[in-house]
């Protein structure tokens, strides 16, 4: 089955917890832990998510270039304003089950601006 979610206007943890949940299967009738699921997401309007008050200084992605001391940060404003489809991507990814099936579950998101 396929979804459509519309992000105008709605919180990012919302909708992330939403699509993972979707991506893992559990909306369907058919769902079993063991496989990847069927269900398809896509998410319209991803440049008009809404954050929670203060996050958009508070939260920092961080990412390390493998040197000694090299560890890079960005604030969610900086990465929302550079790509707005990382930061939903990185939440659902972030909120699946950590095994073989979370790069499949990823292949079957799509986000739209």
């Amino acid at each position: 089955m396929d979804y459509v979610i519309d992000a105008k206007g709605k919180r990012l943890g919302r909708i992330a917890s939403e699509v993972a949940v979707i991506l893992q299967g559990k909306k369907s009738v058919h769902y079993e832990p063991r496989l990847a699921g069927q269900d398809n997401v896509t998410v319209k309007n991803i440049s008009k998510l809404q954050f929670t008050s203060g996050k958009e200084v508070k939260k920092i992605y961080y990412r390390h270039t493998g040197y000694m001391g090299h560890l890079k940060e960005l604030t969610l404003k900086q990465m929302f304003e550079k790509s707005p489809e990382n930061v939903l991507k990185l939440a659902v990814e972030r909120m699946l089950p950590k095994n073989h099936l979370k790069a499949k579950r990823m292949r079957r998101l799509t986000i739209e601006k």
